[in-house]
């Protein structure tokens, strides 16, 4: 029977997809129009526009309608080639020279290239009697305009933020900084979608070793498309089965320039705002780019809180669970006794209380971001009060509880990083069974769980814990609190250690002093 069933399965298919073909093209001009418009058999959004140049040589003119710029094709390239003052004029060099007053011109020696600029947009010219074409840079499509990110709002600094167009993306970049030390290289993953990748890194700046690692784990990806930049993330991160994120997506361009002058690589994937850092940290996840642009007192306040609120994100269930069921005798009589009369009618322990609490309030969120804007927020917030009002008066749940998981959940949201605030959602259920089972001690033992996976996490070798494991001195200005940017004078160790000074010394403000020339 096993046997059998065996034979009923499938081999899964392992063959690479068919590719374009790589030939050259011909002299034979039918030829080579006969083979592209085999390749775009049934694709009703590609145009072959035949022409003669002069009134003589045969032409050809294939683009994709919706992709191409049509005004530009009708005046700069079919009028002045279809004119009888073109006569004569029918070497592709020429043409190229005289004819088309195009600024973006590439020469195309074979069918593949000729597909790959048909596909972004770039209309493709064949001649009679020539083996090699032009593609004109005549893209044009329907795109976003710059806005600033609803995901990352700040009270103070810039609010523009990346597109899904590639090449707005590192425009925006280039105008941050404007030094030739800015590289970016280009390169093509996905089999059929061929998405353009531009990695970004500071030249002098970011270690040449991280560099090349980003460069191999991007070539090592082989996958049919890639459609959002979380298609890399995944494939570039270094331990996939932890919740933490190990790399940091954005889409605030003043957070990616930051990162690049700190030595780190920043990836950009077309078609998607959300572009990639590598590597990232742990504290690096838990601040804010608001942080360096209010005074640094304020700032340090504010992270402090931040802080603050990651751990009661992550334990405030926990505790309560453990306290109620196991250690009574740490809460203060009076607090002790409320609590027992609000739980006294409450059927379920305190641990299953607590978990269909944080079951609802899970579902409650995402239906508001599923939901549309208009409503979305409107049924989130009625549904939590109307929900734990329900429940309360009900019997279900005691009003403490409640309480407890909307202060964790008002927690969730002072971290700045979504990524960040998921994997606490997730490691809060595990803690909460460990606290319901040991008390106080379960919660330890996930504790200590979590920092030895955290000691032992890397992204792109960089320790997730660092700069305090390993301890580095140097870098703690800009970790427990934000120091004064007249103290942060040096780069991250671990990314920017080629070029460690990032300023002059002695830029400490002081008293202004007439005297002083």
């Amino acid at each position: 029977m096993i046997r059998k069933w065996f034979r009923k399965i499938k081999p899964v298919n392992t063959e690479q997809p068919p590719t374009v073909q790589q030939d050259p093209l011909s002299t034979d001009f039918n030829q080579n129009l006969q083979v592209l418009r085999l390749l775009y058999d049934n694709c009703k959004d590609v145009v072959f526009r035949p022409f003669l140049v002069g009134g003589g040589t045969k032409a050809a003119l294939i683009y994709i309608d919706g992709l191409s710029n049509i005004q530009e094709i009708d005046s700069n390239v079919l009028a002045p080639l279809m004119q009888e003052t073109a006569t004569g004029l029918q070497n592709l060099s020429v043409i190229f020279e005289k004819l088309i007053p195009v600024t973006k011109i590439k020469e195309v020696k074979t069918v593949a290239d000729c597909v790959e600029q048909i596909s972004i947009g770039n209309p493709v010219l064949l001649l009679e009697q020539e083996n090699r074409g032009l593609a004109l840079g005549l893209a044009k499509w329907e795109k976003r305009s710059i806005e600033e990110p609803s995901a990352e709002a700040a009270v103070r600094g810039p609010r523009d933020g990346f597109t899904e167009t590639l090449g707005v993306n590192t425009s925006l970049l280039r105008r941050r900084i404007r030094s030739p030390e800015l590289k970016m290289q280009s390169m093509q993953i996905g089999r059929y979608t061929r998405t353009e990748i531009v990695i970004a890194y500071m030249e002098g700046i970011a270690d040449p070793t991280l560099i090349e690692e980003v460069r191999k784990r991007l070539r090592r990806v082989d996958i049919d498309g890639v459609l959002e930049s979380g298609y890399i993330e995944e494939m570039i991160e270094d331990n996939p089965y932890s919740p933490f994120p190990q790399v940091l997506n954005t889409e605030r361009v003043d957070v990616a320039a930051a990162c690049l002058l700190e030595g780190r690589v920043v990836i950009l994937v077309d078609g998607t705002p959300f572009v990639l850092i590598a590597p990232v940290t742990l504290y690096s996840l838990l601040q804010s780019a608001e942080d360096y642009y209010q005074r640094f007192l304020i700032s340090s306040a504010i992270r402090w809180l931040r802080y603050f609120f990651f751990v009661v994100s992550l334990l405030l269930p926990s505790v309560y669970v453990a306290i109620i069921t196991f250690h009574q005798e740490m809460v203060p009589t009076t607090l002790l006794i409320s609590m027992a009369r609000s739980r006294e009618e409450i059927p379920f322990p305190a641990l299953v209380e607590a978990l269909t609490m944080e079951f609802i309030f899970e579902a409650l969120r995402e239906a508001g971001i599923r939901l549309p804007k208009q409503i979305g927020a409107a049924i989130s917030i009625v549904g939590a009060l109307v929900i734990g009002e329900a429940a309360v008066s009900a019997g279900l749940v005691s009003a403490p509880m409640v309480m407890v998981v909307a202060i964790t959940g008002v927690a969730s949201f002072t971290i700045p990083r979504y990524t960040a605030g998921i994997a606490l959602r997730m490691l809060r259920f595990p803690i909460m069974l460990l606290a319901g089972s040991l008390g106080l001690l379960g919660i330890m033992l996930g504790i200590i769980a979590i920092v030895v996976h955290l000691c032992t996490l890397r992204s792109f070798g960089v320790p997730y814990l660092s700069p305090n494991a390993p301890m580095n001195g140097r870098d703690m200005k800009d970790v427990m609190m934000r120091a004064p940017w007249w103290m942060l004078n040096t780069r991250p160790h671990l990314t920017g250690d080629s070029n460690i000074y990032r300023q002059a010394p002695d830029q400490k403000p002081g008293p202004f002093r007439g005297d002083e020339q």
